[in-house]
C-alpha cells in the first residue's frame, strides 16, 4: 500500500497560508457619502446620507446613517424617490421626524431601499418653511 504525501502537504500550505494572514476572498462593502444642501442663511438645510450597496441584489442600497441639520426657519426631511411610494409626490422619509429650526439630528438606521432595475436610486434632503408644507428648497442626489 502507497501512501499519498500529497494531502499532507496542502493542509500544511493551507494552514501556512492563512496563519500568515490571508483569509478566504470575502465580499466587501464599502461605505459611500452624498452631502446633500438647500438653501441660504437662516434657510440653509444641510443633510449627509452614508450607506452600502448590497452585493449581489440589482439596484438596492442599505442606508446605514442620517444626518439633517435644518435651517432655523425650516423643517427638513431626507427622502428617497420610492416606486411603491402611496400617494404623495413619489417620495419617502428615510427618518421618523424631521430636524426643526436648526436643531440637528443624526439617526444609524438599518434601511434596505430597492427598486426595480432601470429605476435610479436618488436621496433628496426636502425642507419646508415653518409656516407651509410646500417644499421650498431642496437638493437631489443619485446613489
Amino acid at each position: 500500500m502507497r501512501k499519498s504525501t500529497a494531502l499532507p502537504a496542502a493542509l500544511a500550505l493551507t494552514a501556512a497560508t492563512l496563519a500568515g494572514g490571508a483569509a478566504p476572498a470575502a465580499a466587501e462593502t464599502t461605505l459611500s457619502t452624498v452631502p446633500l444642501e438647500a438653501g441660504a442663511n437662516l434657510h440653509h438645510n444641510t443633510a449627509t446620507v452614508n450607506y452600502e450597496r448590497i452585493d449581489g441584489a440589482v439596484n438596492s442600497v442599505k442606508i446605514t446613517y442620517v444626518l439633517i441639520t435644518s435651517g432655523e426657519r425650516d423643517c427638513a426631511w431626507v427622502q428617497w424617490n420610492d416606486p411603491k411610494a402611496v400617494g404623495g409626490d413619489g417620495w419617502t422619509n428615510l427618518t421618523p421626524e424631521p430636524s426643526c429650526h436648526g436643531i440637528g439630528m443624526g439617526e444609524s438606521r438599518e434601511v434596505i431601499i430597492k427598486a426595480p432595475a432601470g429605476h435610479p436610486l436618488k436621496v433628496r434632503l426636502a425642507a419646508y418653511h415653518s409656516d407651509s408644507a410646500d417644499v421650498v428648497h431642496k437638493d437631489i442626489a443619485r446613489l
